[in-house]
């Protein structure tokens, strides 16, 4: 028996969900292989580009950065295509205040300045998905990788010596 698909969504729904098809009797042989390639194709779909962290000073502490938690960074941001620097706080002597993971900052921020400690330097890789995406902003064209060299000042009402 030859394995053919059906043509159209709701016969493809029958057919995934009948274990007895007349019309296509090694369905339930195919079924687990089906599974596994859609959950492989799928899965290399949201992993298409990947978020870079780097630890660049290391620091050891007992309570790191956590979603909600309103943070104080230095940064230096610059272009991966050619390290042309677009923005840093280092020029204006004062860290950015942000609360985390609230989507007040890029999307590359938010999930890579989780579990930080204060001191801690990282350098994040920060592909278009997790930056500005195909629209860019300002100095940053569409579709650019950013590279961005953090430091995580302080947390927000957290005191030396809960850290």
């Amino acid at each position: 028996t030859r394995y053919t698909s059906p043509d159209n969504p709701t016969r493809l729904k029958h057919f995934i969900h009948t274990k007895s098809n007349p019309d296509y009797p090694t369905a339930t042989m195919h079924f687990p292989l089906l599974a596994t390639f859609l959950t492989l194709a799928l899965s290399s779909l949201t992993h298409a580009a990947e978020l870079g962290i780097e630890t660049t000073h290391s620091v050891s502490c007992t309570r790191k950065t956590a979603k909600g938690d309103v943070v104080h960074m230095h940064y230096r941001g610059t272009l991966a295509s050619d390290g042309s620097e677009f923005d840093a706080s280092y020029n204006r002597g004062s860290p950015l205040k942000f609360p985390l993971g609230a989507g007040r900052v890029i999307k590359g921020w938010d999930e890579g300045l989780l579990d930080m400690c204060v001191g801690e330097k990282r350098t994040l890789t920060i592909p278009p998905e997790y930056g500005y995406g195909d629209r860019g902003v300002g100095p940053i064209p569409g579709g650019a990788t950013l590279v961005f060299e953090t430091e995580l000042m302080e947390i927000e009402g957290v005191s030396k010596d809960e850290l």
